[in-house]
Formats: structure tokens, sequence, C-alpha cells
């Protein structure tokens, strides 16, 4: 095949799968198979060869993070219904002190963020950040700052949270790293969008006086959402349970580095680090634990659970066949060779890092939805990252993953959630929730950069 055709046949399929979504609001389960369709007919491969390929793209993507994301949004519902959320807001300020509440709720979001779907989790605690708020004299706009870039930082960079989960998948990543890395990089940007940025917007003019005023139709939705007992855990019990599938995954891919493979110990902990086991354990343990919390059985939660990973699934699975195609198409080399070319293998990967970030924004700011950017993206990259020496598929997972945490625009329906939740303004809402998501998505950037010149030291990255 030829290297235009190939590269027109890309060009034209990305924009076909942004066209179809944006313009014609397509659902982008059928964008992006449409797109891998159109891609492989333009670029010359066969059809059957097309049809396997979308199949297999598929089928290898859900076999990788089907499990995963589906026992993550059961173990959210759990955490959600239980009422978790509250008592580790709870816990931080009591820990932290009053006047440290705006880290406190950034780092609520960012831990709640990891199970519970944002627009739950925002709805919920920004009630709280309101009656902190006028308690403590703290402006309002600092706490929703906190809170709402807490939680997307780790929506968009820590696994078991969908998206992330389907970037380490596609790019063929250790997950233990993964996430080991992606809480470094994303609790720096965290803590400088949402609290640092935070604190410099509740000083500004606009915003300095501005405590929080009384949304009661945020306060009726927030009710009817939490279904919460009388009775709720503690909020070092909630930490823990989130925890919980990091930390088996973690001890997996730490402790079987000094054993030796093909012992029954390193099979052991093999086995108790893997993603999958690492979540299903973690939901049966908070079951247990949270049973008398909770007002629905575990048939019951698993049943509405599954019912929200449908869409999640469906995205993924058909970003994986769009990837498939992409790879047959033979412009992973393409790319490859032009970077080799260019520049050395080091350098290279410092450019595939930056390339990866400035892509999956661009997404993210076309289309809106953080999930589709990243798959997207991440189908994009893996054959580059698979063919260029010295580029870590960890590094670059973690690039694309920071260029979808912000950006935010009025296309996305988290841009509404805070808008409507926090009665602020269109234009206060793009400087809260666009400018602090952007500014945590850049610092976590330029972690992931230190990291890369880091790469030859530092476990995990090579």
């Amino acid at each position: 095949m030829a290297t235009g055709q190939i590269i027109l046949a890309f060009i034209l399929a990305l924009a076909f799968v942004l066209i179809t979504i944006i313009k014609f609001n397509m659902h982008p389960f059928f964008s992006l198979l449409l797109g891998g369709l159109l891609m492989g007919v333009i670029s010359g491969i066969g059809l059957l060869e097309i049809s396997a390929g979308l199949a297999a793209g598929f089928g290898s993507t859900m076999a990788g993070i089907g499990i995963l994301i589906i026992s993550g949004v059961i173990l959210g519902e759990l955490l959600h219904a239980s009422g978790c959320m509250e008592e580790i807001a709870n816990l931080f300020i009591q820990k932290l002190g009053i006047e440290n509440t705006p880290l406190a709720m950034n780092l609520t979001g960012y831990l709640v963020s990891i199970p519970v779907f944002f627009d739950a989790a925002f709805v919920i605690l920004v009630n709280l950040a309101k009656s902190l708020s006028q308690k403590g004299k703290i402006p309002f706009v600092s706490l929703v700052t906190a809170l709402s870039v807490g939680l997307i930082t780790t929506h968009a960079m820590v696994i078991p949270t969908p998206g992330p989960t389907a970037v380490a998948g596609t790019m063929g990543a250790n997950v233990g790293w993964f996430i080991f890395y992606g809480i470094i990089t994303s609790l720096i940007g965290s803590v400088t969008g949402g609290v640092i940025y935070g604190r410099f917007l509740g000083k500004t003019a606009e915003f300095k006086d501005n405590f929080a005023q009384d949304f009661k139709e945020a306060e009726a939705v927030a009710d009817q959402n939490s279904g919460n007992n009388v009775k709720k855990p503690s909020g070092e019990t909630g930490i823990l349970l989130i925890l919980l599938p990091i930390l088996f995954i973690l001890v997996g891919t730490i402790v079987t580095m000094f054993l030796e493979k093909g012992t029954m110990m390193h099979t052991i902990f093999g086995f108790i680090g893997d993603k999958n086991v690492a979540l299903i354990t973690a939901v049966l343990i908070s079951y247990a634990v949270l049973k008398d919390s909770l007002k629905k059985d575990l048939n019951e939660m698993t049943s509405s659970a599954t019912s929200q990973a449908g869409a999640i699934l469906a995205i993924t699975g058909a970003g994986g066949a769009f990837g498939s195609i992409i790879t047959l198409s033979g412009i992973g080399e393409v790319i490859v060779e032009g970077l080799s070319s260019m520049t050395s293998s080091t350098g290279a990967g410092t450019v595939v890092i930056l390339a990866a970030f400035m892509i999956s924004a661009l997404l993210r700011i076309a289309q809106g939805s953080t999930t589709v950017a990243l798959v997207t993206t991440s189908a994009i990259f893996a054959p580059i990252v698979t063919g260029l020496a010295g580029t870590s598929p960890v590094l670059v997972g973690l690039a694309i993953c920071a260029g979808g945490l912000g950006f935010s625009l009025p296309n996305d329906s988290g841009f509404w959630v805070v808008n409507r939740f926090s009665n602020f303004t269109t234009q206060q809402t793009l400087k809260v929730w666009t400018v602090g998501g952007s500014v945590s998505g850049l610092a976590a950037l330029l972690a992931v950069v230190i990291l890369s010149f880091l790469s030859g030291v530092l476990p995990g990255l090579m």
C-alpha cells in the first residue's frame, strides 16, 4: 500500500468519526466501527480481512478490560449507595483542618472518582462543599474547583476507571506500573489544577466574597440519588475499600519482580495481582463489609451497575475494533519511520508523548467525551509504541490520559453538571471547570515528561 493512501485513509476515517459524533450525534459505538470499515476500504485492506479485524479487535479489547470495567462499576455502586463518599470527605476535613478544606475536597474527589462515576459523585459532594463554604467562609469556587478537578483527574488517569483501563489494555502496558505511575502523575495534576488554581480563583475579585448559596435543586437531586441509610460506614473503611484492588495489583506486580518465574509463590502473587481477580475480590469484600449500610442486595446492585457499564463497554470495544484496522493498515510503521528518521529513539519517545497528549486533547475538545478521546487516541498510538524502540507504553498511555483530562467545553456533559449544580454562569464554568482541568492535565503531562527522562533508571517504564 502506498504511504499517501494510508495517511489519506487515516485522516478521512478520523474525520468521519468526529463529524458523525459531533454533527449527526451518532453513538460512538457505530461511529468507531464505521470509521474502521472506511479506513480499511480506503487503505486497501481486503474486505474479509477488515471484517475479521473488527471482530478480533473488539474481542481482544473485551478480553482485556471487560471484567475490569464491570467490576469497577459495581464497586462504585456499592460505595455510592452505602454513603461512603460523604464520610471520606468528613474524615479528610477532620484530619486536615478547616483551613485546608480545599485540599480535603480535592483528595475526596480524587479517591471517590476511582470507582464512582463523575456525575453522581459531584452531585452528592457539591452540597458538602456548599455547607463548608458557608460555615468556614471559604470561597465556594475554591471548593468546587478542588472537588471537580479531583474527580475528573482520576476519572481520566487512574485504573479501574474505564478510560485509563482501556488505554492500558490497548497500549499493552503493565497494569500495575500503569496504576503506580498514574497515581503519581495524576496527584500532581489534581493538586495543581484543583487546589492551587482553585485558591487563586478564590482570591480574584469575581469570586473572592462569593460564598455558597442555597441550591435547593442540587440538594433535592443529591438526596434522591444518594440512597444512604442511617448507618454509614466510616471514612477509613471507604478509603480502604477503594484502595483495596489497587493494593492487590501493586503488591502482585512488585513482589513478582523478585520471585523466580514458575515457582509456587510467583504463581500465587501473580494470581493475587491479576487485575480481574483483584477487582472481583474487592467487590465481594466490599459487599460483605457494607452489607448493613445497603438497601439492596448484591444481585440488585450488580444489575444496576451492569446497565451503566453497557455503554462504556460498547464504546471501548468499538475503539478496539477501530484500532485493529489502524494496525492492519500499517500507518503505525509509516509514522515510526518518519520519527526514526527525524530524531534519536530517546528524542522520538518524548515526541510521541507530546503528540499523544495533543491528539487526545484535540479529540476531547472536538467531541467532549474523555473516554472516547482516550480510546481513540490509544488505538492510534498502540502500533507506534510497538514499533518505536525506547518508547514506554506506560508513559505514552499516561500522556494520552492527561490529554483527555482537561479542555472540557459545552459539548461535554460534565461541563453542564458543574454549571447546573454549582449555579455558575457559563463563563464562570469555563474558568473553574475547563481551565482547572486543563491546568491539571498540563501538570500531569509535565510529570510524565520528567519521568521519561528517568525511564532508564525507574522500574516498569520500558
